[in-house]
């Protein structure tokens, strides 16, 4: 957070225009910017109904209210262009670069005159449309009360410089979240090349299986494995630990405040190097304590809305992700290995099962599923040789470094911070390429 403070300081210092200013019916504007109703600027089209059956095994996405919901062969709209949630996720505010086909519970904007597209995707994510919920039963936006919104619009030469600044902040957030998607492939391409094809590298460096390694053959799987290898059950090497504490919200006495993971942060660091959301919740003491995780142990998504059965190894890195200590909720089980080792090779394993729908036997519950851990524990699996599984470890230690870290929280923290500003005028824009060197 110090760092946003010196970035802000140092753009209003360095980067402010000699700002005039005027009266206006919304209050004190910048010279330059004109107060609006939107509906001067822009109209909100409906989409179009393309049922899931009608569609064709193309290139263009389909938009729905909360994103991307398929693709199609033929486009509605040409890109760039922005779509919001009319029904269901009322409010949000998507943007496509390519051509797209916004659907029925959509609106997609057209601007009425000369302005600069992407400015006004971020226009219309600083409104926070979302509060314009018009219907109770289905969460439903009138395009009406969007129209009847008065704000302050910059000129096209700004709206120009302000799009830039933050897009270029997204994008480096979106390669960082590639790099991330690339190294789990990575990972797991690497895992079954030695744990299902069983290829890992002999003595000499070759492919094992190929190279002539011996095998032996399991009864249990009704195939060959690698010679002392054998198959066991998950809960062999994985035992669960006490439950997760939620906390509290407020402080009290002894508490200390901790990031509290939910299955849905967990998903969110694998995916994204780290989760915005995780909560900050209050724990005792001796209630962190008792939570205190280690590189010996994996947190799986165990109840609630999120992702039940998504995992994630805890490493050095990751313990060093956020500012105060992380612990587990109780929407998440703990389980724990011997060595960091086999708590990787174990963490691999139950991904592999989440990515192939395996993990799904072993959810209960309609509404709100739960995770049988203890069943799970009793599912067979192949065990490997300790030394396969430290060489394996020396690999994903080397990944954890570059899939954790805190790069692309700050960059969206930057971003999140000059959006508000940059759109009210508190920041101007004198030149684009000094704030993003400042960034």
């Amino acid at each position: 957070m110090k760092k946003l403070v010196a970035l802000n300081a140092l753009m209003i210092r360095k980067h402010m225009k000699q700002t005039k200013f005027k009266q206006t019916e919304i209050g004190k504007n910048l010279e330059e910017w004109e107060v609006k109703e939107l509906k001067e600027d822009i109209e909100l089209v409906y989409g179009k109904s393309l049922t899931e059956k009608k569609r064709v095994k193309g290139n263009y996405p389909v938009f729905g209210s909360k994103g991307v919901v398929g693709f199609h062969n033929e486009f509605l709209v040409k890109g760039p262009g922005i779509i919001i949630g009319r029904k269901g996720s009322v409010g949000e505010v998507k943007f496509s670069k390519r051509d797209f086909w916004p659907i029925d519970t959509t609106y997609y904007v057209k601007l009425k005159n000369k302005g600069n597209i992407v400015f006004w995707y971020y226009f219309l994510l600083n409104l926070g449309l979302s509060q314009l919920n018009s219907h109770s039963a289905v969460p439903g936006l009138n395009r009406d009360q969007v129209y009847r919104i008065s704000e302050k619009i910059p000129p096209l030469q700004e709206q120009t410089a302000i799009a830039k600044i933050l897009s270029d902040l997204d994008s480096k957030i979106e390669l960082l979240q590639k790099q991330n998607k690339t190294l789990e492939a990575i990972g797991q391409a690497i895992f079954k090349h030695w744990f299902v094809d069983f290829e890992f590298p002999n003595e000499e460096g070759k492919p094992y299986k190929s190279s002539g390694g011996e095998m032996v053959y399991s009864e249990d799987l009704k195939k060959e494995i690698p010679e002392g290898w054998w198959v066991g059950k998950i809960g062999e090497i994985l035992k669960i630990q006490i439950g997760g504490d939620w906390g509290k919200d407020t402080e009290f006495e002894n508490a200390v405040q901790v990031n509290s993971l939910r299955g849905v942060d967990l998903e969110k660091i694998k995916l994204n190097g780290y989760s915005e959301e995780a909560p900050l919740r209050w724990l005792k003491k001796n209630s962190l304590e008792k939570r205190k995780l280690t590189d010996c142990d994996i947190l799986i998504g165990g109840s609630g809305l999120g992702p039940i059965g998504r995992t994630i190894y805890f490493s050095k890195e990751l313990e060093g992700l956020y500012e105060h200590p992380i612990t587990y909720s109780n929407f998440c089980k703990r389980l724990s290995a011997q060595t960091p080792s086999y708590a990787v090779y174990a963490e691999k394993v139950l991904e592999d099962m989440y990515i192939s729908g395996e993990m799904k036997q072993y959810f209960t519950g309609t509404s709100i599923p739960n995770l049988d851990a203890n069943s799970l524990l009793n599912h067979n699996i192949i065990i490997p040789s300790k030394d396969v599984v430290n060489d394996f470890l020396k690999i994903a230690i080397s990944k954890f470094s570059k899939l954790y870290n805190k790069e692309n929280m700050i960059l969206s923290q930057i971003r999140d911070t000059l959006l508000p500003k940059l759109m009210s005028g508190e920041i101007r824009v004198l030149n684009n390429q000094k704030i993003k060197e400042a960034v």
